[in-house]
């Protein structure tokens, strides 16, 4: 596709009618060819790949850098190309065998088995506040009685963040990464954030605990990685481990409430954990919460079904896209619970695929198989175009959600 010809806004506007599903005109690239250009914030017009087995071809494609420092490379806000230069390296920003590196310092805590420990823990905080939303006032906020909580108690505890300075991580998680922050408010949020991380390691350091930053602390001082690399590394830990889970908690149940017959088939099968495990995988395909694509650029040509992409040509990787291609998901608008979805790339896909996805996967277990559970009656407090989305982040949610019972 030439820049000469009419090329899309990117992030495209969902329709209020269908606010779950990508945009038309993302479904219509899709179904058509699947690989051209949008124009994005700066007016640079990256490649965008949309169908599912281009992206599994070229996420795993060693010619494909996520470099942030690269010319050309395509970010997602203004706040994050004036600070892409400044940015250690990172898993989030560097390319193997500097991201191999990385990323085996802060595996360990996310592995499948690690992560299976924590589930009466989790389920323990998530009975815990449904007790505490069921003796209040109704209506009350999910997002603020559950959705908020539940993923921030279980991220601070693990990465060993005090859970009482939940607020001011909040404000500056969303400040960081949100599409409507300047360069100013970015790079402020960013610094408050470390700051405080900084001093935690500190302590951390000092004093080791059984946690995340404790174990970074002990490889900085066995010089596997760097103080600041060990700040970084929490700070986007501390991030993606309660931004995301937050919304899907609140955007499952809102979906769900607008579909009852998939409720009722959740809530009548949620003591199958095959089922509900399941269920989890198609909530993630269906909601894709992450919107603003994933980012790269490329090191060399690449030819993809005869267009070919130049070397140091930006790509997103819309994933949304990719979730509701019918080649792969056929009826992919459609919410439905049975459907095998594991192949879904909402924690994205190669060796970038998202470090805290088996996190995410246990506490949405524990959410799906216990609130519809025991609050039968849970219904929507308001309309359901009253229900007020968050759009402006990397992932989008909900600023809050009505219920009553």
């Amino acid at each position: 596709m030439s820049d000469t010809v009419d090329v899309p806004e990117y992030p495209a506007v969902r329709e209020s009618r269908c606010p779950f599903a990508p945009a038309p005109v993302i479904r219509a690239m899709t179904r058509a060819d699947g690989i051209g250009k949008v124009r994005i914030w700066d007016g640079s017009t990256p490649w965008f790949v949309t169908r599912h087995a281009d992206q599994r071809a070229l996420l795993n494609d060693p010619r494909i850098s996520i470099d942030e420092k690269r010319a050309g490379y395509p970010h997602m806000t203004r706040g994050r190309a004036a600070g892409a230069p400044h940015h250690p390296d990172l898993i989030t920003n560097t390319d193997p065998p500097e991201h191999t590196r990385l990323r085996r310092t802060v595996n360990g805590p996310f592995m499948v088995k690690r992560v299976e420990a924590l589930r009466p823990r989790i389920q323990e905080t998530f009975d815990s506040l449904v007790d505490d939303m069921l003796e209040g006032p109704k209506p009350a906020d999910l997002v603020r009685a559950i959705g908020l909580p539940v993923p921030t108690l279980v991220i601070t505890r693990i990465l060993g963040a005090p859970y009482e300075d939940h607020e001011f991580f909040q404000a500056n998680s969303t400040a960081a990464i949100s599409h409507e922050s300047t360069a100013e408010q970015t790079q402020a949020a960013s610094r408050a954030l470390g700051g405080y991380l900084a001093a935690l390691l500190q302590k951390k350091m000092a004093e080791p605990a059984d946690d995340v930053m404790s174990e970074m602390g002990g490889r900085v001082k066995a010089g596997e990685m760097t103080f600041e690399e060990a700040v970084i590394m929490s700070s986007a830990i501390l991030i993606a481990g309660h931004e995301t889970s937050a919304s899907m908690i609140s955007l499952a149940t809102l979906a769900l409430l607008r579909e009852p017959e998939q409720l009722a088939l959740l809530r009548e099968r949620s003591d199958d954990p095959k089922f509900v495990a399941n269920a989890v995988e198609e909530l993630l395909r269906y909601l894709t919460i992450v919107h603003s694509g994933i980012r790269r650029i490329a090191d060399e040509d690449i030819e993809l079904r005869g267009t070919t992409i130049r070397a140091g040509d930006g790509i997103i990787f819309e994933l949304a896209g990719a979730n509701y291609d019918e080649r792969e998901f056929p009826d992919g608008e459609r919410l439905d619970l049975t459907r095998p979805a594991r192949s879904h790339h909402a924690f994205g896909y190669g060796p970038h695929q998202c470090l805290g996805q088996s996190l995410a996967r246990v506490e949405l277990q524990v959410a799906y198989g216990t609130l519809y559970r025991r609050i039968p009656t849970l219904a929507l407090a308001v309309p359901f175009e009253e229900v007020p989305f968050a759009m402006e982040g990397v992932a989008y949610g909900l600023k809050s959600l009505p219920v009553t019972w």
